[in-house]
């Protein structure tokens, strides 16, 4: 974590919900990265540094597990917050298994999700 500033990599193929998550989230100082799938994930995580992973569960190309198993074979100290919208939070508390730091059902409370990514950066 550099300063204040948290750096989030975003993963879901909801481009509406990123753009909305994204623009509510910059204004309140965060510096967020979007992906619209796991692969789009992996691939930006090549190249950049981040604090918080926030991964979506459910996705077309990869499941959030799938991504998750990745990130923690690249960088394993990394914390990432599994979202769910799908009622699945048997499949959630699979991402603990895997080594999340905690999981979200969507639509989650913005203050909510922010606090958990805070907490998460100060852990890691």
């Amino acid at each position: 974590m550099n300063g204040e500033t948290v750096k989030i990599l975003l993963v879901d193929d909801e481009a509406g919900f990123t753009d909305v998550l994204t623009k509510r989230m910059s204004k309140r100082g965060f510096e967020v990265v979007s992906a619209d799938s796991g692969t789009e994930a992996i691939r930006i995580l090549r190249k950049e540094d981040f604090d918080v992973v926030v991964l979506d569960l459910k996705m077309e190309d990869m499941d959030g597990i799938e991504v998750l198993q990745v990130i923690r074979k690249m960088v394993p100290e990394l914390p990432v917050i599994m979202l769910t919208g799908h009622g699945s939070e048997t499949a959630a508390k699979d991402g603990l298994r895997y080594g999340a730091y905690d999981y979200l059902l969507k639509p989650c409370d913005l203050d909510e999700l922010m606090a958990k990514i805070r907490e998460a950066a100060k852990k890691a």
